[in-house]
Parts: structure tokens; sequence; C-alpha cells
């Protein structure tokens, strides 16, 4: 099968998570990500949670791996000038070029649009950053864990109630929804091109997606600028959208909105007496009882444990899902039956899982291409595609401008 981007070639310079989350993405659907790295490589390599196993994999980096899969790899110096030279040679034959470089930065090294629109009239020329590229923010840097979740009040509307504290985020969470963000922003600009012949600017950052992923709530907060309560469970609108621990210690969530939906759960868990409750009798009253109920409800769901409780929800059509840990997810039989955790073949590695995209085509081939690179594994062969001699290739190593891996 055909790969939707395999006569696509992106030119990516950037590090840590978000962007090359992005570049991944490509990769996945057939496109050609050249990794331009410094001679010591992106600085996230080494910097990840090992896996609990050993062998090889035990010392592999799998973090670093899933946002750099498929990738070839290309160390240069870019505060040479003959470095920076290469790059706008692969610009000049590449449709795309992805970067998370603040526009100083671009300027500084010959990045920016304005000089690689020179260089290529086609090009797409993508950028993402923490807080976007005006404005006064703009020089700041950026990390999911900041821009993302901090200053777009996402970790405040995550606090339990008004007291609660900031919780901390899992790794990467805002970057690769940011990619994702910088992937349909990428796809669109590369139709453009095709329409228009025209070149095309495109940019997203850490914060706006951050904002769009709480569009629900931002589209009153940004007209009332009201205040937005943070709901403890005991203040939570519904007693039937709310989150309940079983008596395993493990938790269900339910999300009913409907009216109806209040007397079947009563029903099942065995509190019919709440049904004819004059104090309970609609969404208001319940409402006002909401700690009551919300404590009557955990006595009852601690009776079972979390997967007893969902075998009868299901069977009475309760709308709910179990809070499952990391690692019940990653054996989960609904993630096995939709491909969520593909295998990659590695000479060295071995067989190894890793993640899908959040995407699947029924009639193209889309997935991974292969393990992550070693720092500057491809730099030989891509400088001898662009023509350089075996004698160039030696005397720019000589003279650090590009790296190559050591001989094993």
């Amino acid at each position: 099968m055909v790969a939707p981007l395999d006569d696509i070639t992106v030119v990516e310079v950037d590090n840590w998570m978000a962007a090359p989350s992005a570049a991944a993405i490509l990769a996945d659907m057939g496109a050609k990500v050249i990794k331009v790295e410094p001679l010591s490589g992106d600085p996230m390599r080494g910097k990840n949670r090992p896996a609990k196993i050993e062998g090889a994999l035990g010392d592999y980096d799998l973090q670093f791996d899933v946002d750099n899969r498929g990738k070839q790899s290309i160390a240069i110096a870019l505060d040479q000038e003959e470095g920076i030279k290469i790059v706008h040679e692969l610009v000049s034959k590449a449709q795309l070029f992805l970067c998370n470089l603040l526009p100083a930065r671009q300027q500084k090294f010959g990045l920016d649009a304005e000089t690689l629109f020179a260089i290529n009239s086609k090009l797409v020329h993508a950028t993402l950053t923490g807080y976007g590229t005006g404005g006064p923010d703009a020089w700041r840097p950026g990390y999911d864990v900041t821009a993302f979740f901090g200053r777009s009040g996402l970790y405040d509307a995550m606090r339990e109630g008004e007291q609660g504290e900031v919780p901390m985020a899992r790794p990467a969470q805002g970057d690769h929804t940011t990619g994702l963000a910088l992937v349909g922003a990428v796809l669109a600009a590369l139709r453009l091109v095709d329409r228009t012949g025209q070149p095309q600017v495109v940019e997203t950052s850490l914060y706006e997606t951050a904002v769009w992923t709480q569009a629900s709530d931002f589209a009153v907060t940004a007209v009332d600028k009201a205040h937005v309560r943070r709901r403890a469970r005991h203040q939570m609108l519904l007693p039937t959208a709310n989150r309940y621990p079983c008596g395993d210690g493990k938790w269900v969530v339910f999300n009913m909105p409907e009216a109806s939906a209040w007397p079947k759960l009563c029903r099942i868990i065995g509190r019919e007496d709440w049904i004819e409750d004059e104090r309970l009798k609609d969404a208001s009253s319940r409402y006002r009882n909401m700690e009551e109920l919300v404590s009557g409800i955990d006595v009852a769901l601690a009776t079972k444990s979390r997967d007893e409780w969902g075998e009868i929800f299901d069977r009475e059509g309760i709308i709910w899902g179990p809070v499952l840990t990391l690692d019940e997810a990653a054996v989960d039989a609904q993630a096995h039956a939709i491909n969520l955790f593909p295998e990659i073949v590695d000479e060295k590695l071995g067989t190894y899982r890793s993640v899908s995209i959040p995407m699947r085509f029924h009639n193209a081939d889309v997935g991974p291409q292969g393990s992550a690179p070693d720092i500057g594994e491809h730099t030989g062969r891509i400088l001898t595609e662009l023509g350089y001699a075996s004698a160039d290739v030696d005397r720019l190593v000589e003279a650090g401008v590009i790296g190559i891996p050591d001989p094993e």
C-alpha cells in the first residue's frame, strides 16, 4: 500500500519533544524526515525513564524513540557557515522545514522563512514554540508543564476543589497534543502550496493549543471573564457525572447527564430509597445534597471491585469508564484490538512495542517505519545524496562541521 506522504521530504531542526513528535507523525505517514542535530545530539537523548527490563531495551531510550522513530539523523554544527550551507541544500530539495526556534534564532542561523523561501519558493515553513512568535512573552522558553498546563489555566482547572493542590502532568502530554496541532497546520499548508504555488508559513504553540483544548470553557470565560469554580467531588453538578472509588481502591467515572440515569443508578447500587426521597426529587435538590450522595455512592461501590461493578454497569447500560493505571492501559484488550501499541523490529533491539499515532488508515501504509536514529547515523549517506565526495565529508568532519558515528 502507498503511504500518504511518501513524496514529502521534511527538514527538521528542533529538540526535546513537541516539534519532534510532529515530525514523527509525518514519518509514520511515509515522509522522509531528516533530523538535523547538533554534534552532541538532541539534548533529549538519554534523559528519559528507562524500561524496567533486562537487555538492550532496558538501556534504550524508548521515550526519545517514540518522538524520533523512522527518521534520518544528520549531525551539523549550525554555528559553522558550511553547516548552514548544508541545511540550505537540504531545504532546497524539501517540501517542509519544521523547527522550534524562535524568530531571532531562525534569523541568526539563516533559517527564517524569508531566507528559506529565497532558496525554495514552494516550501512550507513550520514553527512550534511555547507562547507564539509575537507578543510580550514570545521570547520566553516554554515546556509543556509551564506553557501548556500552567499558563493556559489547565493546571488550575484540574485542581480538586478550591483548595486542591496543583497537580503535575506526566511527561510530554502537552507536547504531543501540540505536535498534532502542528501536523494539521502543515498538511493544510502543503495543500495550499499545491493549489497556489506559493510558499506558506504556519505556526502553533503549547500555549494556544492548551487554550483550544479547553475551548468549551474558554468559549464562555473569554466573554464573561468570570472565575470558574473548581469542583471537588462533593461539588459536582450531578451524582451521575462524577468519579468514585470501588472496593479494591480502583476508581470508576460516570458521565450520564440524562435525568433517566438517576433512578437507574439508584436501583443498580441498591439505593432505591433515594428515588422516592423528596429531598432528591430533581437535579437542583440532588446538587444541594451532593455531599451526602457522594458519600452514599462511595459506600455502595465499596462492596465490589471495579471490574465486578464494570460487568454490572455494562449489563445495565451505564455509561462509565474505568480509571486505569498506565500499566493496565498498556495491556487493555481494546488497545490491542485497535493496535495502539504497534511493534517495531530492529536489528539490534529485537522486537518491541511503541505507541501508535491517534489515526488509522484502512487503505494506506501508516505506522512506525523503524527505530529512532543514532546521532548523525545518516550524515554520510545524506551528504552523498547531495553530491558530496567522501573527501569532502572527511574534511567537514575534521573541521567540526558535521558528525558521523564512530565505527563499531
